[in-house]
């Protein structure tokens, strides 16, 4: 079956600095950046995690949350480590 859901619509500058969550409301951080393919997110603050997830796996905003239709373990994929630079 495939996925006929319309893209959902918004201004990549009003997402910024708005919190993500996936499926189950697990956290995936604040939006940093939008990219022409991906929303990139950013969580923790020593040991940083940043997530590449594609904008087609963006299911909805609400004003303050973008939501995403991704599992944890599903986003771990896009996951990338790394630590904050100091100063």
């Amino acid at each position: 079956m495939i996925d006929e859901t319309p893209p959902v619509i918004y201004n990549p500058e009003d997402v910024l600095r708005k919190e993500a969550r996936g499926l189950d409301n697990v956290d995936l951080g604040e939006v940093q950046e939008v990219s022409p393919e991906y929303i990139i997110t950013q969580k923790g603050t020593l040991v940083v995690d940043k997530f590449y997830i594609p904008k087609s796996l963006v299911e909805r905003f609400d004003g303050d949350t973008v939501w995403f239709k991704i599992t944890e373990e599903e986003a771990n994929k896009y996951k990338k480590h790394g630590t904050k630079p100091l100063g």
